[in-house]
C-alpha cells in the first residue's frame, strides 16, 4: 500500500519543500514551513483508459477572438457600503473571503446583508454556531421580522462532502461559509483549521464556482453537470499578526478579498478591499457598530468631528482620502516636558516613525525645540489613516499643542511635508476642497502646487495655497 507523502508549505507564500528549512527560500520568512500530507494518486491499472477518462473532461483551448466577454451579471446586496467596495454588486459565480478579528462583526456583516436579500435563495452554513444561535442574532438584527430571511437556510455542517449534497438537493444562489478554517475534507488526513485542510478545501470550493453554472459536484469534488449560477463568501479568521489564517494561497485562489477592521472599543467599522478581479481596490466602506447590528455611514466626516472643539488646543482637522472616498478627520496632539530622561513618542492610528520624522522637520526647518518633549499623536474615531496628506495636519496639532494656542474651528488643511519643509502636492484636491466646503468649513490650508489649475470664484470657502511648513505656521498662529 502506498504511503503519505509528506510536503512542506510556506503559510506566507504557499512554496512548497520537500524537507523542513528554518527560513522560506522564495519569500525569506522565517519559521513559516508548516508539514503537510499529500495522499496517493489513484492509477488505474488501464493507461489507456485511464488518459481517455481524462482527455473526456477536460478543457479545450480556444482562440481569444471566440470567447465571449459579456458584462458580469452582479448581485445586488441590498448594502450600498457592501455594494461599493465590491465593484458595483456580488459578482455571480465568484468566490469572496471576507477576514478580520475576532468578534469585529463579519457574521453581523455577512447575516444582516443576506436577511435583507430579496428573490434570492442563500444556504447559510456554520461551523461554529448552532442554529439556535444564529436565530437568536438573527432575532436581534431584524426585531420586525415580517418577510426578512424569507429564503434563507441554515446548515450546521463542517464536512466539505455533506455540504456538496447539501448544494446539489437546495441548489442556491449564494453559499455563506463561516468559517473556512471549521471545514475539513475527507482526502485529506489532518484536523481542520491545519494549511492542508484549507488549502484543499479552498481549491476545491473555487473549481467549483467557475464550474457552478455547468456543473455540481455530486461527491466531494467539482465534477460536470447542469446546475444554476452560484457564489460562495467565505469568513476567515486572521492571526495574531493581522494576516489571514492559513497559506497564503488562500488569498491567491479566491476572486475578492475583504478586511474587515476596526477597534472594538470604538464604534467604527471599516470594510476594506485587499484583492478584486471584478473592481478596484481603493474603495471602502464605513460602519457603525449598534445594538442592533451594523449601520451604514454615508457621511462619515460628520461623525468622526467633535463637537464643541473651538478653544481647545493641540486639534486640527485634515481632508483626507481614504480609498476614493474623501474624509474629515480630527488629529489630536499633546505636547509635554518630557517625565523621564527619554522623551516618549506614542501615535494611535498613525505610524510612529512618520511622525518622528515630521518632529524632526519642525526642528531643523521650523526651529521649535521638541527634543525634551513627550508628543502624543490620536486619530479621532479609531481610524487608522495612512494618507501622506496628513502630515500637515499632525505638524499643526503638534504646534497648537506645544504654544497652547487653539486652531480656529472652521480651518481644515491638506498637504504631503517633505525632509526639506516643503509642503509637497496631494492628489485629488478638488475633492477635498468639496467635502470641507460642504460640512461648512470657511478656510483650507492646501499646497501651492496643487492648487494650480482650480478656479476659485466658484468655491465658496478661502484657499490659503502654502509652500513650506513655515508659511503654514504663519498663516495658522500669525
Amino acid at each position: 500500500m502506498a504511503k503519505d507523502k509528506v510536503m512542506y508549505v510556506c503559510s506566507e507564500c504557499g512554496q512548497e519543500a520537500t524537507k523542513w528549512v528554518g527560513k522560506c527560500p522564495a519569500c525569506g520568512q522565517w519559521n513559516t514551513m508548516k508539514e503537510f500530507k499529500v495522499g496517493p494518486s489513484p492509477r488505474s491499472s488501464r493507461g489507456g483508459e485511464s488518459l481517455a477518462l481524462h482527455l473526456q473532461g477536460r478543457e479545450r483551448p480556444q482562440l481569444l477572438q471566440d470567447i465571449r466577454a459579456d458584462q458580469e451579471v452582479r448581485i445586488d446586496m441590498g448594502d450600498q457600503e457592501l455594494n461599493r467596495v465590491l465593484g458595483g454588486g456580488l459578482v455571480q459565480g465568484s468566490l469572496v473571503l471576507l477576514g478580520g478579528e475576532p468578534g469585529i462583526g463579519k457574521s453581523t456583516l455577512i447575516l444582516q446583508t443576506v436577511l435583507r436579500l430579496r428573490g434570492k435563495k442563500v444556504l447559510y452554513i456554520s461551523g461554529e454556531e448552532s442554529a439556535r444561535q444564529i436565530k437568536l442574532r438573527a432575532d436581534r438584527l431584524s426585531p420586525s421580522r415580517g418577510e426578512q430571511g424569507e429564503g434563507l437556510l441554515i446548515l450546521c455542517e463542517t464536512s466539505l462532502e455533506a455540504i456538496y449534497e447539501h448544494i446539489q438537493e437546495e441548489q442556491p444562489d449564494l453559499v455563506v461559509i463561516d468559517s473556512i478554517q471549521t471545514i475539513s475534507t475527507d482526502s485529506v488526513e489532518s484536523s481542520p483549521g491545519s494549511l492542508s485542510q484549507i488549502r484543499e478545501c479552498a481549491a476545491s470550493l473555487l473549481k467549483f464556482v467557475k464550474s457552478s453554472g455547468q456543473a455540481l459536484p455530486p461527491t466531494g469534488e467539482a465534477g460536470r453537470g447542469t446546475g444554476p449560477s452560484c457564489s460562495i463568501i467565505l469568513i476567515g479568521h486572521i492571526t495574531k499578526e493581522g494576516t489571514l489564517a492559513g497559506p497564503k494561497v488562500l488569498e491567491h485562489i479566491v476572486d475578492c478579498v475583504l478586511q474587515f477592521e476596526g477597534d472594538q472599543h470604538y464604534m467604527y467599522r471599516i470594510l476594506r478591499s485587499q484583492k478584486n478581479r471584478f473592481g478596484s481596490t481603493s474603495e471602502l466602506g464605513i460602519y457603525e457598530m449598534l445594538q442592533g447590528g451594523l449601520r451604514q455611514v454615508s457621511n462619515p466626516s460628520e461623525l468622526l468631528l467633535t463637537e464643541g472643539r473651538e478653544g481647545l488646543s493641540g486639534i486640527a482637522i485634515c481632508s483626507a482620502i481614504e480609498g476614493v472616498r474623501p474624509l474629515l478627520i480630527e488629529t489630536q496632539a499633546l505636547v509635554s516636558t518630557a517625565a523621564y530622561g527619554t522623551p516618549q513618542r506614542s501615535a494611535t492610528g498613525f505610524d510612529t516613525r512618520r511622525l518622528a520624522m515630521l518632529l524632526a522637520v519642525l526642528e531643523k526647518r521650523v526651529g521649535f525645540k521638541l527634543a525634551q518633549k513627550d508628543v502624543f499623536l490620536n486619530i479621532a474615531g479609531g481610524l487608522r489613516v495612512t494618507d501622506p496628506a496628513m502630515d500637515l495636519s499632525v505638524i499643526a496639532a503638534v504646534l497648537s499643542s506645544n504654544v497652547d494656542a487653539a486652531i480656529e474651528a472652521d480651518t481644515c488643511m491638506c498637504g504631503e511635508v517633505g525632509l526639506s519643509g516643503e509642503i509637497r502636492p496631494v492628489a485629488r484636491l478638488e475633492q477635498r476642497i468639496a467635502e470641507a466646503e460642504k460640512l461648512g468649513f470657511r478656510r483650507m490650508l492646501v499646497p501651492a502646487q496643487s492648487f494650480k489649475g482650480i478656479n476659485q470664484d466658484r468655491l465658496n470657502i478661502e484657499i490659503v495655497p502654502v509652500r513650506r511648513v513655515a508659511e503654514a505656521v504663519r498663516a495658522l498662529f500669525g
